[in-house]
């Protein structure tokens, strides 16, 4: 016997408009602290969205009540802001509760839900095969026969994810659904959704995962932070953007230094890459680095003072042009300028291999310059090298060993120049009275 399909299931449902107005959402769940790979997808929301002219649209999915965690709305936001990525409208689900009870009467009158325990479950058809034109994936077909009839309104009235975004999404005339690739398996429960209603429904793009350097999820201890945890680590939001763009999405040509600006007017769709991108630590410093030779002074120095409010802040601007080269993060200020700010405690001062009495001849020898800047430093400690027959690096090791109490600073004539005649002869003093 032919098995005849229930004509309330039989109606097509059309394939996207490609020509509409582009409008996209990213729709987290307030459920925590967003990590990178879920603010990559929203970058690419944004991108696409103002390079096509369109809207971009920060949508909160909080109908999973139990799993609400405080302050993730304003993380959510404070993720987006600092990467700039401002949003043309906003919602929260909670608040459209009207609208999808609406919607379920529309499907209990067509006999295409049943109740269950206070639920309301969407019953599945049996034998239709469901499929997209994935833009990243190509085409995906699926059995509706290997799916189960689900729950779209809970028991407490609040829809589940697939009823709400479904709704909203409609409601939101959304044009393109950019998320990651493990809701390609709920996708055919949204096709079906779609076609109860007879709506249009949007292109899907789902993005492969960002993986680990081994090739396996992204764990934390690799790089699945939160923007807010790269920005307090000393990332610079301009480097952020950058690095994340190019996580499985490839310009037209091997440039890789790319503003917000430039990404805007270059990004397109057509050249996501269906692979999933490596997480590469080591590149994300180097873009760090790249853009903190970019920022102004002025910014850089006041970022620094965020992270460091013990430094005074013209101070910190002073110091930027010596130290910017030099760190990988913002983080690293103190180890490269610590001691500008405060003089190193003796004991802390790495081993020195000249005698006191020489150092106390440098002293001499320094007390006696009218002038104080890095070219006349430089020309005291090689004529002074020279006069006591002492190798011209092993004086220069020692007396930036004394002065910032470390191996590694900034370059030393520019630094002792900054730091300034008196202090420097001070902190050589304090060291030869001690020994």
């Amino acid at each position: 016997m032919k098995k005849t399909e229930d004509p309330q299931r039989s109606r097509k449902v059309e394939d996207p408009e490609r020509s509409r107005r582009v409008r996209v959402r990213y729709a987290p769940s307030p459920t925590g602290v967003p990590h990178i790979g879920n603010i990559r997808t929203a970058l690419f929301d944004f991108l696409y969205a103002k390079n096509q002219d369109g809207t971009f649209i920060l949508r909160l999915e909080d109908t999973d009540r139990k799993r609400l965690v405080p302050g993730s709305r304003e993380i959510i936001q404070e993720s987006l802001s600092v990467l700039g990525l401002k949003w043309d409208e906003y919602y929260e689900q909670s608040r459209r509760l009207d609208l999808y009870q609406k919607h379920l009467k529309i499907l209990k009158d067509q006999k295409l839900v049943y109740e269950d325990q206070g639920s309301w479950r969407f019953k599945i058809p049996k034998g239709k095969t469901l499929k997209w034109q994935d833009l990243v994936h190509g085409e995906i077909k699926f059995l509706s026969d290997v799916l189960e009839d689900f729950i779209i309104v809970k028991s407490d009235g609040f829809p589940t994810y697939h009823f709400a975004s479904v709704v909203d999404d409609h409601d939101m005339q959304i044009s393109h659904v950019i998320r990651g690739d493990e809701w390609i398996s709920s996708t055919p429960k949204h096709l079906l959704l779609y076609e109860a209603f007879s709506w249009l429904y949007p292109a899907f793009i789902h993005l492969p995962p960002i993986l680990g350097p081994d090739r396996k999820k992204l764990s934390k201890r690799e790089g699945a932070k939160s923007v807010i945890e790269y920005i307090d680590e000393g990332y610079l939001p301009e480097a952020l953007v950058n690095f994340l763009s190019l996580l499985g999405w490839a310009p037209k040509d091997d440039r890789e230094i790319f503003s917000l600006n430039d990404l805007t007017r270059e990004f397109s769709l057509d050249r996501l890459n269906k692979n999933s991108p490596i997480f590469n630590g080591e590149k994300l410093n180097w873009f760090n680095r790249e853009w903190m030779k970019k920022i102004k002074d002025d910014r850089l120095a006041k970022q620094i003072k965020t992270l460091f409010p013990q430094y005074d802040l013209e101070k910190i601007r002073s110091l930027i042009p010596l130290v910017r080269e030099r760190m990988k993060t913002l983080l690293e200020f103190p180890k490269m300028a610590d001691f500008f700010f405060n003089r190193p405690k003796i004991s802390n001062i790495p081993k020195i291999s000249l005698s006191v009495s020489l150092i106390a001849d440098v002293i001499s020898v320094f007390e006696k310059s009218k002038v104080w800047n890095n070219s006349v430093i430089r020309k005291l400690i090689e004529e002074t090298a020279v006069l006591k027959k002492i190798d011209r690096i092993e004086l220069i090791s020692a007396v930036r060993n004394i002065v910032s109490g470390s191996i590694i600073t900034p370059p030393l004539y520019e630094s002792m120049e900054q730091l300034g005649q008196e202090e420097t002869i001070t902190r050589l003093k304090n060291y030869v009275k001690k020994k």
